[in-house]
Parts: C-alpha cells; sequence; structure tokens
C-alpha cells in the first residue's frame, strides 16, 4: 500500500487563485483593493523572508500589502501606537504581526492590541474565543490551511476518531478546535502523553505538530489514516524533515502530507483569504475596535 500524496502546492494554488477573482470583486465594489499591512520589528533574517513572501504572494492575488519594519529596540508603547494607527486605517482589512518579537516586548499585548475583525493570523483573544465557542471570527492560518487539505483529500471527519500531535496556540489547539468543529473525537498529545504510538494508531487523521523531526513512524499509523505533517525541522546536513518519517509512513497511510509542498504552502494561502474575508466583513459592518 502507497498513500495519496495531499498535494499541498497545487490546493495553495487553488486557494489563491479564488482568493485573486474574490480581491477583484471587491475591489471593483469598493473602489480599491483588500488591503494587508504586516508589522517587522528587528532584522531576524527568517522573518524577513516570511514577511517578503507574503507581500509576494499578496501583490500576485491583487491584495494591497505595506511593511512597517521597525528596530529592533522599539519601546512597546511606541510599537501598540503603530497598531492603533493600523486599526483606524480604512484602506487597512488585515493586520498581521511578524512574529517572533524581540524578548523585550510584550507579544501578548502586542497580539491583543490588534483590532478582532482585522486580526488576519487569528491570534486575539476573542478570535480563540470565537473559534472554540464554534461562531464566526479568523480562523489561523496554518490550522485552517490544514482543513482545507483534509477537505480537498476527499476526507469527512465527522465521527472520525483525530488526534493532534502539539497544543501550541498556533497550531495544536486551534487544529482540534476545528477538527471538533467538523464533527471528529478529538484527542491533544503532548510530551506529558503516555503510550504515545498507542494513542496514534486510533487516529482515523492524524496531525503531527510537534516539532521533532522524523517522531511519527509507520508503525505508529493505522492503515489507511489521513496523516499530516505540520513540522519543518531543519536537521544537522542542512536538510529539512518533517515530524513524520515519510518513507516508512507512507507505506501505512491512505493520504500523507509530504515536507515540503504539504502544509506550508497552505499558510500564506489561507493568510490571502483571511484578509479578503476580513475585507468583506469590513464592507457589510461596522468595525469593532
Amino acid at each position: 500500500m502507497t498513500a495519496t500524496i495531499i498535494d499541498g502546492k497545487g490546493i495553495a494554488r487553488a486557494v489563491r487563485e479564488q482568493v485573486a477573482r474574490d480581491a477583484a470583486e471587491l475591489a471593483a465594489r469598493l473602489g480599491r483593493p483588500p488591503g494587508l499591512a504586516v508589522v517587522r520589528v528587528g532584522e531576524d533574517p527568517a522573518s524577513k523572508i516570511y514577511v517578503s513572501n507574503k507581500r509576494r504572494a499578496a501583490q500576485q492575488a491583487g491584495v494591497q500589502s505595506w511593511e512597517h519594519a521597525l528596530p529592533e529596540d522599539t519601546p512597546q508603547a511606541e510599537l501598540l501606537e503603530l497598531v492603533q494607527k493600523l486599526n483606524e486605517a480604512p484602506e487597512v482589512d488585515g493586520i498581521l504581526v511578524q512574529l517572533p518579537l524581540p524578548p523585550a516586548l510584550d507579544e501578548a499585548e502586542v497580539l491583543a492590541s490588534v483590532s478582532p475583525d482585522k486580526d488576519v493570523d487569528g491570534f486575539h483573544p476573542l478570535n480563540v474565543g470565537r473559534l472554540w465557542e464554534g461562531v464566526p471570527g479568523m480562523v489561523p492560518c496554518t490550522p485552517a490551511g490544514i482543513m482545507e487539505l483534509v477537505r480537498h483529500a476527499g476526507i469527512s471527519p465527522e465521527g472520525k476518531r483525530a488526534v493532534v500531535i502539539g497544543r501550541s496556540n498556533i497550531v495544536g489547539k486551534p487544529v482540534a478546535a476545528l477538527l471538533l468543529a467538523a464533527h471528529a473525537t478529538v484527542t491533544i498529545c503532548h510530551s506529558r502523553t503516555r503510550e504515545l504510538p498507542a494513542v496514534c494508531r486510533e487516529a482515523d487523521i492524524l496531525v503531527a505538530a510537534a516539532g521533532r523531526p522524523r517522531l511519527v513512524r509507520g508503525e505508529w499509523i493505522r492503515p489507511g489514516a489521513v496523516v499530516i505533517d505540520v513540522g519543518v525541522n531543519r536537521l544537522p546536513d542542512g536538510t529539512i524533515a518533517g515530524d513524520v518519517d515519510f518513507e516508512s509512513a507512507s507505506r501505512v497511510a491512505g493520504h500523507i502530507t509530504p515536507v515540503p509542498g504539504g502544509v506550508g504552502p497552505m499558510t500564506i494561502a489561507m493568510l490571502l483569504a483571511n484578509t479578503v474575508k476580513a475585507a468583506r466583513w469590513r464592507a457589510s459592518r461596522p468595525v469593532r475596535q
């Protein structure tokens, strides 16, 4: 048995094409394109690359973007003042604060200062609450992308056992909430979970977001399961590995995402989708600041 590869690049391309159509329709109606403001503090090389990739993708999709690059020693008050200006800017539909922030800054306070309706990362406490309550709100991009991958694979989570390895606020917890909302029975595993391989073998849908290279092996997987690998781990030899041992897992799973080319491309695609969603919401009702 060889697993069917879930093509994240192809699915992300389809999402971005739909975003471009929606952005063009909104631009015609609003007289301006949807707008995304990205705030970056410091000179972290990875953050600079991520922001550049996000802005390039936005341009290709017809979404206007602005980058606000601040120095490493920017005071908390100055950063909060910038976020408030972006909250009030009518041309800005989405605000993304690129993480991580320098250690001297209070990340939680900064994220909470973003208007929930412009919070295209889905990290604001109000949006976290909306997600767990099952009411409309901004959903974190990577978890939203994971659900798109599952849907495009033709898999309905309803009634299935789902296991999520990892309990981060960015991936593990929100993807568990989304799977629960899709009527799966969800187990969240973490570093203290006992008999982890046995728990994983119960899963019809297995999401690996532990940050440990090749943690999940083929013998951990129920035959025919859907395996979503969120991990991006750089090995000492410079190569990239996921949290799943692809070679052994692909001989057991029914569907599996590769690394790279699986979950990764979906994150930016869903960021753009969230920006368009925010623009549509703001066009139809007053913004809650």
